[in-house]
């Protein structure tokens, strides 16, 4: 019998107890046996992050899930000296780093603003793919095969029972891991009025 796959999600939100959508996300997937939460701002609140630590946790996966909200088109800022010390030349990549390599890359993200303002005429005058190049290329240099991202936009604005139905589909998306077939697509955008760029209430 194959044993389950070894899903890491490594989540970074910085208002924990003001999310929306991404507080809900993560409580579904932690109900998942073969899932593991790296909550970084939980565990690392003064960002002294422990590196071989967490170079362990991402060598025995198989699903390296990046989960958290835009925030100033990126991820917070953590999660970015997570990536940036952990990653390191040597291991992620480089001519010896293949500790990554052949593994799957995953982004879950949510925003503030609906998906009509990801447009050449909205509001942050780009689409959205435009802003995951950063990742993608992430992906490339450590040999990481990279899927299509589980986006929700207009998470700020988004009702409870929408709230609900896009964390059941990221646990469903989770427990079909390594069957996925053509595509994650975004999730249908619930009504958001406002755009958001960076808000302490994020979501």
């Amino acid at each position: 019998m194959t044993p389950p796959s070894r899903i890491l999600i490594v989540y970074a939100h910085p208002s924990q107890h003001r999310s929306h959508a991404n507080r809900r996300m993560r409580d579904a997937a932690a109900r998942l046996s073969n899932v593991v939460i790296r909550d970084l701002y939980e565990t690392y609140p003064d960002f002294h992050i422990d590196v071989p630590q967490e170079q362990e946790l991402l060598s025995e996966a198989d699903l390296v899930v990046l989960q958290h909200p835009l925030q100033w088109y990126s991820m917070p800022g953590l999660m970015k000296e997570w990536l940036d010390v952990v990653f390191e030349h040597g291991w992620a990549y480089g001519h010896e780093g293949n500790a990554l390599r052949g593994k799957d890359l995953w982004l879950a993200v949510t925003t503030g603003g609906p998906a009509e303002s990801y447009s050449a005429s909205g509001y942050h005058q780009r689409p959205f793919k435009d802003f995951l190049a950063p990742y993608e290329q992430t992906a490339f240099l450590c040999g990481l095969r990279w899927h299509p991202p589980l986006v929700l936009h207009g998470a700020r604005r988004a009702d409870d029972a929408a709230l609900q139905s896009h964390a059941a589909r990221y646990a469903e998306l989770l427990m079909a891991y390594p069957n996925w077939h053509d595509g994650i697509h975004d999730t249908p955008p619930p009504v958001a009025s406002n755009v958001y760029i960076h808000d302490p209430d994020a979501p």
